[in-house]
């Protein structure tokens, strides 16, 4: 009777199993199943939308005011670096013109002997290289005797009464010459101006 009520208790017990079998498979099936990852995040809603789009709007625009600098920045650079070639041996023209001046002012002394004449005649020499040699890097004299005063190119000094057939305004004496660099003065000259 023992062995009954075991047949009979395995058959509940398997009955039992019978009826759950399919849940636990399910649940089994559930859990042996791979998860499948989330395609898509939380869709944006239309407000932050805008602010992605205005923010984006943003970069744009700092990135073009910069590109705009950049090149504002090398076209400055090349203009500069231009002006700096042609304007090349500024200082040392500067430096020179005083030693034209001297020399011009030895020129202007009467040599009274033949030692004299041969010094005038070497320093005429030296004076016609240096000019000659600023002549060829641009350095030129700026006319003044007979043109009108250009407070650009001229330097007043003295001012006397116009004689006839000299107008007013106009250079008639020059004290000390000046020179430009190109179109750039570099010395104006010291001149005497009819009123």
């Amino acid at each position: 009777m023992a062995d009954k009520q075991q047949a009979s208790t395995d058959d509940q017990t398997a009955a039992k199993a019978a009826t759950t079998k399919p849940d636990s498979k399910t649940e089994s099936a559930k859990e042996a199943a791979p998860k499948k990852p989330k395609l898509f995040k939380k869709v944006a809603t239309a407000a932050e939308v805008d602010a992605l789009k205005s923010k984006a709007s943003d970069f744009e625009d700092k990135y073009l005011r910069a590109e705009a600098e950049v090149q504002n920045m090398q076209a400055r650079f090349q203009k500069e670096q231009a002006t700096l070639i042609k304007y090349d041996g500024q200082q040392l023209a500067k430096d020179v013109l005083p030693v034209i001046d001297n020399l011009e002012r030895a020129l202007a002394v009467e040599a009274t002997d033949e030692t004299g004449q041969q010094l005038k005649k070497g320093v005429q020499m030296t004076y016609d290289h240096l000019e000659d040699a600023l002549k060829r890097n641009h350095v030129t004299e700026i006319e003044a005797i007979g043109k009108p005063f250009d407070p650009t190119l001229h330097q007043a000094v003295q001012s006397v009464p116009a004689e006839e057939g000299q107008t007013a305004e106009t250079v008639v004496k020059v004290l000390q010459k000046g020179y430009q660099l190109k179109d750039r003065v570099l010395r104006p000259a010291m001149v005497v101006v009819a009123q």
